[in-house]
């Protein structure tokens, strides 16, 4: 009598049978070979002699290498690779790290370099001295530009960033806050605002995105007059009043940035300068102080007019002592001139 198999049908000898044993089951695709422990350490092990290798490569000194952790190497290994796709070494002009310290102490802020997707592809190191967080620290928030900002200004960066690049060569500038260290935001009460102003130029022919560059000065908005590390004295002037506002001096510096000299402004008044549209502010402010007991001190954002009939923006710290209001004066652009206005109390209505 011929015994089939009940799956396939087939005739089976008595010492046969296609069932496979137990105990001996053949591998199913649906349960994959798991690695060993072993072959596990050992990729880890040659994952970690390839970052080594990778961070030995790192122009940084010794110190600096035993501090990166994995993350912040490959974050610098990327930064690097970007910053030689731009600018390969045979086209680029050679320039020593000593002269390079030395431009980078005359800034009144720090340099950053985006590639056409906004990836960064170079910081300059002075950005410790502005944000608190080193050149590694900052990469470690992630490799866009979008990554180091705070606040819902996302869009209006990218917007910008979009026409500076349809016309390669025009300025833009956008101002936001940037991320900081801890002990910056506990020292200073919060994030720096930033004015961030440039243009993308064509490093190489025929210009395309992977040959152009968004080349950017970024400095610090100043919160105070004596926030030495937010500008220079260079976009600053002071001038005296008696307690109606009428000049009695003003600096020499103020010929550079309203075009007028001092002699002509000494007797005159302010209210004479400020756009129409400030005027109540600007009134709003003096009252303040000229109706205060003892030292008083305000800010404001105005316009004022300069010799050659144009409007500029200056951010007036005001303070009065006895008889006499002192206005420290910085010159301000339109985008820096709009976020501050934004945070500016506004005017009180006349009694």
């Amino acid at each position: 009598m011929t015994i089939f198999c009940s799956h396939c049908h087939r005739p089976l000898q008595a010492e046969t049978s296609c069932l496979p044993r137990r105990g001996k089951q053949a591998p199913s695709a649906s349960r994959p070979f798991r690695s060993t422990k072993s072959a596990s350490k050992a990729r880890r092990d040659q994952i970690n002699a390839e970052l080594q290798a990778l961070r030995s490569l790192l122009p940084i000194s010794a110190q600096e290498k035993e501090r990166l952790s994995y993350l912040h190497t490959m974050a610098l290994v990327c930064l690097r690779l970007r910053g030689a796709q731009l600018f390969p070494p045979g086209l680029a002009p050679p320039a020593g790290p000593a002269l390079g310290t030395e431009l980078l102490s005359l800034l009144p802020g720090f340099l950053l370099v985006l590639s056409a997707d906004s990836k960064l592809v170079y910081v300059s190191e002075n950005v410790a001295q502005v944000l608190g967080l080193s050149v590694v620290e900052l990469l470690a928030q992630g490799d866009t530009v979008f990554d180091i900002l705070e606040g819902q200004t996302a869009e209006d960066v990218h917007k910008k960033l979009l026409l500076a690049q349809e016309e390669p060569g025009r300025e833009v500038t956008f101002v936001s806050e940037m991320r900081t260290s801890k002990a910056f935001r506990l020292q200073h009460g919060g994030n720096r605002v930033m004015a961030v102003c440039g243009r993308f130029v064509a490093l190489r022919w025929p210009p395309s995105p992977s040959t152009t560059a968004f080349l950017a000065l970024c400095t610090p908005i100043a919160q105070s007059p004596t926030d030495s590390e937010a500008g220079s004295q260079d976009d600053v002037f002071q001038s005296m009043h008696i307690l109606d506002m009428t000049f009695i001096d003003v600096t020499e510096s103020v010929t550079y940035h309203l075009g007028y000299h001092r002699e002509e402004l000494v007797g005159q008044s302010w209210y004479s300068l400020l756009h129409p549209e400030d005027a109540d502010l600007a009134a709003a402010q003096h009252r303040a102080m000229a109706l205060g007991a003892g030292p008083a001190a305000g800010t404001s954002v105005l316009r004022v007019l300069r010799k050659d009939r144009a409007w500029t923006w200056l951010r007036v710290w005001a303070r009065r002592d006895g008889g006499c209001i002192t206005c420290t004066c910085r010159c301000l652009r339109e985008e820096e001139a709009a976020h501050l206005r934004a945070r500016q109390p506004r005017a009180a209505a006349p009694p």
